[in-house]
């Protein structure tokens, strides 16, 4: 076998993974990332109009702009952004500059309910422009003036956009994967601007070299601080019980819950507890074929608890919103996906707070760290007030 066999898909060189059919050498690695490439692209500059129902604060404007000259002047961006800070909002201007000029711009995030409700939001902030979601099983149109698509779906787009929009590149399955990061970086012919509430060491060690700038934003748009979760101890039956109270509390109060729990079997059982006590719920994970319309059914007031895994724990504003973690002392919970949790409480301006509980038998790190980093940021709106 040669040695010397680097996979143009993915920039895998690991003898480990590369194979031989018929005497030809091909790569494992990326192997399932099959299917019909984008076309070339033709630049055309289009008409931009620019819908927004509210104005950006000062903040994100100065953001905003700062990302456009960083483009301008060919400097790869990361902001660094509290969940709920508008930072997808920080993005627009420069997405509208680039449309503007003919580029080809693309918006990636690992997750495909994600990208379902980003395309959404961009389509009606870009009223006169083709928005285009790509994703798994919806690939027929790959081309359009901004494609919203999953970072598993860059592998059709090679050295093709100008201006790539990431946002929460910690998430899984973004984080951690090296075939991924590659294909993002094969797509990229221009400059990228990655946005993330709980960015990397590394990513942020990378931001802070030459031909790239970290911006931070550690208010939320609408001046008011992140809900800071506050911890609840104890054993089952006992644990059980305080969630059954609190979420029917929740209820009757009319406030809707998520009650995040760490795995798919834990998730469907929890659920069956909460449903003999209450009705009114629904339970998500990644294997829900209808998770779709379950969550629309939940955001349209017509669910009032989901129990879910970790899927719904980016991405996703419903208003008044309340968060239970149960079993938050699982190893499957960091201080950053618990940070990211915590972010779904309190994001609309008009119902900036919520209640975020953690429910464990023990107190575990990732718990007190990411109490600790919230309440950190929140010391920055007395800078700001």
């Amino acid at each position: 076998m040669e040695p010397s066999f680097l996979c143009p898909v993915c920039g895998n060189s690991d003898p480990k993974y590369i194979g031989s059919k018929n005497g030809v050498l091909y790569c494992r690695r990326c192997i399932s990332f099959v299917g019909q490439s984008a076309p070339p692209f033709l630049p055309s500059p289009k008409k931009v109009e620019l819908s927004l129902a509210y104005s950006l604060s000062a903040e994100q404007k100065k953001l905003s702009d700062q990302i456009l000259n960083n483009f301008v002047h060919g400097i790869d961006t990361l902001v660094y952004a509290v969940c709920g800070s508008g930072k997808t909002e920080i993005s627009y201007g420069v997405i509208a500059y680039a449309m503007e000029r003919g580029m080809s711009v693309g918006f990636a995030l690992p997750r495909r309910d994600v990208v379902v409700e980003l395309h959404a939001r961009l389509a009606s902030a870009f009223p006169k422009n083709k928005i285009v979601a790509v994703y798994g099983g919806h690939s027929q149109v790959l081309t359009g003036d901004c494609l919203v698509l999953t970072t598993h779906q860059l592998f059709r787009y090679p050295d093709y956009f100008d201006l790539l929009v990431m946002d929460e590149l910690d998430a899984f399955p973004f984080k951690g994967s090296e075939v991924l990061n590659a294909m993002f970086y094969r797509a990229l012919r221009g400059h990228c601007l990655m946005m993330s509430a709980t960015p990397s060491k590394e990513v942020v060690s990378l931001f802070k070299t030459s031909g790239h700038q970290m911006l931070t934003l550690h208010t939320r748009f609408h001046k008011h601080p992140i809900p800071v979760p506050y911890i609840k101890l104890a054993h089952n039956p006992a644990k059980t019980v305080f969630l059954i109270r609190k979420l029917r509390y929740f209820c009757k109060k009319d406030k809707p819950c998520f009650v995040f729990v760490p795995t798919i079997s834990e998730c469907e059982s929890v659920f069956h507890i909460l449903s003999l006590f209450l009705a009114g719920g629904a339970f998500v994970h990644s294997k829900c074929a209808n998770r779709t319309r379950v969550i629309s059914n939940f955001k349209k007031g017509r669910l009032r608890y989901l129990a879910t895994t970790a899927v719904l724990e980016r991405g996703i504003t419903v208003k008044n919103l309340q968060v239970i973690v149960f079993d938050a002392d699982s190893p499957i919970y960091d201080a950053a996906s618990l940070i990211q949790i915590a972010g779904r409480a309190g994001r609309k301006a008009d119902a900036p707070e919520g209640e975020v509980v953690f429910i464990a038998e023990k107190e575990e790190a990732p718990m007190v760290d990411a109490i600790k980093e919230i309440r950190y940021c929140n010391t920055f709106l007395q800078g700001v007030l």
